[in-house]
């Protein structure tokens, strides 16, 4: 217990350090969570052994991030709030994919990892872009309300791009896998028309108990935050994606007002969990060995990222300002490039080397992405309120 009490206390005061240091340059709390993951691993400080214990509990961090996101929007309607970001990031995918097969066929990779590859820049970081929207109030902006779609949006491509992935890998895939996600999703949509309709959701039964009752209002939120996600993944979707669709239905119950206050503490601490799973991800003796190789790596990623992404947003007729920075928001590869290489890993279609130098360059830019947007969002953007 000792042990483990003076690990506790180690983790707090690093994070608490660098939280006092990057304040001074207006950097969001996740670099901070990241950083002291990166010093506390085994490779470094070595306060951190156990660290596939700490990355499972990360994950319930993401839950309650989108869970909190969910109950902040509105429920989009089928234009002004669907019609844009799926319009977007269905370009995105194709200027991906277009960039993926350009450059894999100057190195004569496979068509297997060259739709990997495609993958890696389809999917961006909903915890990081979100965070940072939010640490700097943008969330509401029109922008920002257009990137949450689209990461949503995102969220919900994981299923196919799995099946995808395992149908190289394995030569067969289960066509009945994807009626299930189908099934829900027609539902979800049926239920947002009606919430829209009605202006909030009224439940069949009531839920006045839980104004009196503080214990059974944590629970019973994270039992809804959580169930969701699990129902989710269980039906072949991203467990985030569930979290956030339960968020956006408490969202329009006038009986949950209690909830963002309840679970704010859970969600700060979870939260800072998952970044602090990120950091420990990064083996730092194979970066040490092969720097040149992942820095100049990650940079390309993020600068190419950043280029479809700007294009995307720009043909769209977003101003040029908007379109730099949100570019610079979509630029790093997100969490889910993360699964997406273990899953290819797994299956057999990338080797070992190309897994682990896959894991350094995701953490890295994930890492350096908030620097990076920074930058543009000092040079080229002044928010507009919504």
């Amino acid at each position: 217990m000792n042990a483990v009490l003076i690990s506790l206390c180690q983790v707090c005061l690093v994070i608490l350090a660098l939280i006092f240091l990057l304040r001074k340059v207006k950097q969001p709390y996740i670099v901070a969570y990241m950083l002291a993951g990166i010093l506390l691993g085994p490779q470094v400080a070595g306060t951190i052994v156990n660290t596939r214990e700490i990355e499972a509990i990360g994950e319930i961090g993401i839950l309650l991030l989108m869970f909190f996101l969910g109950m902040e929007v509105d429920v989009p309607d089928s234009r002004s709030r669907l019609a844009r970001p799926v319009t977007m990031q269905l370009i995105k995918i194709i200027l991906s994919v277009l960039f993926a097969f350009l450059a894999g066929r100057l190195v004569n990779w496979p068509l297997a990892l060259i739709m990997l590859t495609a993958m890696l820049f389809i999917f961006n970081s909903t915890a990081v872009v979100t965070e940072y929207l939010r640490k700097n109030g943008e969330l509401s902006t029109p922008l920002g309300q257009t990137i949450l779609n689209i990461l949503v949006f995102q969220d919900v491509l994981l299923a196919p791009a799995i099946m995808v992935l395992q149908f190289w890998g394995n030569g067969t895939a289960a066509p009945g896998r994807l009626i299930l996600p189908v099934v829900i999703s027609t539902l979800v949509i049926l239920l947002f028309r009606y919430m829209r309709n009605r202006g909030r959701f009224r439940p069949p039964f009531s839920l006045q108990a839980v104004h009196r009752d503080h214990d059974l209002q944590v629970f019973a939120g994270l039992f809804i935050c959580i169930g969701f996600g699990v129902v989710a993944e269980l039906a072949g979707m991203s467990s985030a994606l569930g979290s956030f669709l339960a968020g956006i239905i408490i969202g329009k119950m006038k009986a949950f007002n209690w909830l963002e206050r309840s679970l704010l503490p859970f969600k700060v601490f979870f939260t800072a969990l998952f970044f602090l799973s990120v950091g420990l991800r990064l083996d730092v003796l194979y970066i040490t060995a092969n720097y040149t190789t992942v820095l100049t790596a990650t940079l390309l990623v993020l600068i190419s990222n950043y280029l479809l992404s700007a294009i995307a947003f720009r043909m769209l007729k977003y101003q040029w300002k908007e379109s730099f920075y949100g570019g610079a928001l979509l630029s790093q590869t997100g969490e889910f490039g993360i699964l997406v290489l273990s899953l290819a890993y797994k299956s057999g279609i990338i080797n070992y080397d190309f897994f682990k130098a896959g894991i350094a360059i995701t953490a890295l830019s994930l890492l350096i992405s908030t620097v990076w947007i920074s930058v543009f969002r000092h040079f080229f953007y002044q928010p507009r309120l919504a």
